[in-house]
């Protein structure tokens, strides 16, 4: 049972996502917040697989709670969904930075919304490649962080081969059949390559492969 933390100020919001969710056998949600700081409170209490967090809330905005989600170590299994109602939204990148595991647009459909739920709670990163691309040129080019290139020193070649291919939006089985491997081998490198770089996730594997420059945003 995938168990899901809505956190949104805007009761319809979460009202709307509810009534998706709880027609899913296999999805539960466990609680409600209508801000950050009541988010996490509720995340230590319910420890749920997947919060759903709005990014402008009174009190704690979402970047700020998903920062605090991911520097507590109670809450390692929580994977935070940015919920944005611009797909281009400043914030999200700032987001992904803080932890979040992706984001999703509030009209979404919902059979993508579902999907992505599901997505979030396997700990895979919910960044459609032309989403990716279009946030990495806009923002990281701005950002370009040196600390992340001395970090990606500690990879091997083909961890780093890996990383680079997560950042271009491809799956394990895509990354293994790219370099010729085992889907199995594919996940090892990914795995290893996130436990050296200290990433919670897909995600932040993406934002630190462009943050180093091991891939480069496009001109165009």
């Amino acid at each position: 049972m995938i168990r899901v933390l809505l956190v949104d100020d805007q009761p319809l919001i979460r009202s709307g996502f509810r009534a998706l969710l709880d027609l899913e056998d296999d999805i539960e949600v466990v609680a409600e917040a209508a801000d950050g700081r009541e988010g996490l409170e509720l995340a230590r209490e319910h420890l749920p697989d997947v919060a759903l967090v709005d990014i402008q809330m009174p009190v704690v905005d979402g970047i700020e709670a998903t920062r605090r989600i991911a520097a507590d170590p109670a809450l390692a299994g929580v994977h935070v969904v940015i919920l944005t109602n611009y797909g281009m939204d400043e914030y999200v990148f700032d987001a992904l930075r803080a932890g979040a595991a992706g984001f999703l647009v509030k009209d979404i459909v919902p059979d993508d919304f579902l999907h992505a739920v599901r997505v979030a709670a396997r700990g895979d990163a919910l960044l459609a490649p032309s989403i990716t691309r279009k946030l990495i040129d806009r923002y990281v080019s701005q950002r370009l962080d040196t600390g992340a290139g001395t970090a990606l020193q500690e990879l091997t070649g083909r961890e780093r081969e890996a990383v680079a291919l997560v950042a271009r939006g491809l799956s394990n089985d895509e990354i293994a059949d790219h370099m010729v491997i085992s889907p199995m081998t594919a996940k090892t490198h990914v795995n290893r390559a996130m436990t050296k770089l200290h990433a919670r996730d897909r995600a932040q594997l993406v934002v630190l492969a462009y943050e180093s420059g091991l891939v480069v945003p496009r001109t165009s």
